[in-house]
């Protein structure tokens, strides 16, 4: 009979936040029940985890990122950080114990995961915590660790940095939760009580980006989740407003190099 596989609901699994024990602990996101975002916090270890379904945004004092489905997020040991789940996820994680990090990105990143990396935690899931590993355990967690340790960044990743000031972050959020929203940038500025040249000079300062860029990676990182989901590309693209299904391809091969369905068979190897 197979063992129970560890889950990560919203009870935290026991030694998370304890260097001691097992080097690495796996386990299964089942989902967030809890929408919206996260009070500042930090973990004694690190955290490594592969989004399948849902979508969710972490914010440190460095800048901002999408997860979005078949992305690894890590997070190293220590760095205060905030995570707003946007669409609740499943997925896998590990929790890396702060000496077993050594070739792990020194800051938070967003990687490629593997088939095998995925094998690989669904089966470490099922060991019961314990302080110490077998060695059979120990072989196939050095086999992760390697694996960790040469996930890459995926080629044109979709980085979404957020607003500081109130009003920009109102219009930001709603762009998360309602992408498809039509609304030119003079009405969202008259939205949220700003002149167009205001909100215009604002989103650059504080995001580096544009009003219209910005727009723009909040609806990739939408339709990667939608298109990870399973749903057609035309209805992805009508969900985000595009007269189209050849103009969101357009605009998709343009941002990230390939049409949506090579795109997802690459991120998916």
């Amino acid at each position: 009979m197979n063992a129970p596989i560890r889950k990560w609901t919203s009870h935290p699994v026991p030694g998370l936040d304890d260097a001691n024990g097992p080097p690495l602990i796996a386990y299964v996101v089942e989902g967030k029940p809890i929408m919206g975002e996260t009070d500042w916090h930090h973990h004694v270890r690190g955290q490594f985890m592969y989004v399948e379904s849902g979508m969710a945004c972490a914010r440190t004092a460095s800048g901002v990122w999408a997860i979005t489905p078949h992305r690894v997020s890590w997070m190293p040991p220590g760095v205060e950080h905030t995570v707003r789940i946007i669409e609740p996820i499943t997925g896998w994680g590990v929790w890396v114990a702060p000496q077993a990090t050594h070739g792990l990105p020194p800051k938070p990143a967003v990687l490629r995961g593997s088939d095998l990396m995925r094998a690989l935690v669904l089966r470490a899931a099922e060991w019961a915590h314990c302080d110490h590993l077998d060695d059979e355990q120990q072989r196939l967690m050095d086999v992760l660790m390697d694996e960790m340790c040469h996930a890459r960044v995926p080629d044109n990743p979709i980085t979404l940095p957020m607003p500081v000031d109130r009003r920009l972050l109102r219009v930001a959020e709603a762009l998360l939760t309602q992408p498809g929203d039509t609304r030119t940038r003079e009405e969202w500025a008259t939205s949220a009580g700003l002149s167009t040249r205001s909100l215009t000079r604002l989103f650059r300062d504080e995001t580096g980006l544009t009003f219209e860029q910005w727009r723009q990676q909040a609806g990739l990182g939408h339709a990667l989740e939608k298109l990870g989901h399973g749903d057609p590309v035309a209805h992805v693209a009508d969900a985000l407003g595009y007269a189209s299904v050849s103009a969101f391809v357009a605009m998709f091969r343009r941002c990230l190099g390939q049409s949506p369905g090579r795109y997802l068979s690459l991120d998916a190897g």
